[in-house]
């Protein structure tokens, strides 16, 4: 399998994850934000800011990374030619609600084209949840482990991992609009049923952390 990006790819995978990660630690750190941002920042908010940036990176910006390289790869493996390309105005709209307080995020898609079924539609589809379930397993562990270890740091980046990559695979299988939850169902309901309880209701449990 001959998995390739072009110039363009790169450049909006890159605009997308960074943009991301502006726009999730404008959320998260919003008081931080504020404060720097009205003219009245303490000594520490840089520096938060900045932690913020790499943790949102990490988590958030690596969930999203890999969700879509999971289209990739999979419509790939079925023939398709197939390419990332970013939404620049949903980009912008992702980093403005992170700046009022509110999140939201539809950065692009892998669009692809070629000879398909529905179940390699459907399958295509699933495998941007799926990393992100096989995720939240990862980050999982990490946040257990830098508990157990008292390493905050560490402990953070499983949290928000966890979070995140729940979020993410939740949000994406509702059966709605573009999302992944839509192409599933016309390829088989079951399989949605079976892949879309645990992780809608993984997401809303894990909301409420």
């Amino acid at each position: 399998m001959d998995i390739r990006f072009s110039d363009r790819e790169i450049r909006d995978l890159a605009v997308a994850w960074v943009a991301l990660g502006v726009a999730f630690t404008a959320f998260y750190f919003n008081g931080a934000l504020r404060s720097l941002l009205g003219g009245t920042p303490s000594a520490d908010v840089l520096p938060v800011l900045g932690i913020g940036f790499v943790l949102s990176m990490l988590t958030a910006g690596i969930g999203f990374l890999l969700h879509e390289l999971a289209h990739k790869v999979v419509a790939v493996r079925y023939g398709q030619l197939a390419e990332f390309r970013a939404d620049y105005s949903m980009l912008f709209l992702a980093v403005m609600a992170g700046f009022a307080g509110f999140l939201f995020a539809a950065p692009g898609a892998v669009y692809h084209r070629g000879r398909i079924t529905a179940r390699e539609q459907g399958l295509i589809a699933l495998a941007g949840p799926a990393v992100n379930v096989a995720l939240v397993a990862v980050f999982a562990g990490v946040w257990i482990g830098g508990e157990a270890a008292g390493v905050g740091l560490l402990g953070t980046i499983g949290y928000l991992g966890v979070i995140i990559n729940a979020l993410l695979a939740g949000f994406n299988m509702l059966p709605f609009g573009p999302l992944d939850g839509k192409k599933v169902m016309r390829w088989s309901r079951p399989v949605w049923i079976a892949s879309a309880v645990p992780t809608i209701g993984g997401a809303i449990a894990f909301f409420f952390l």
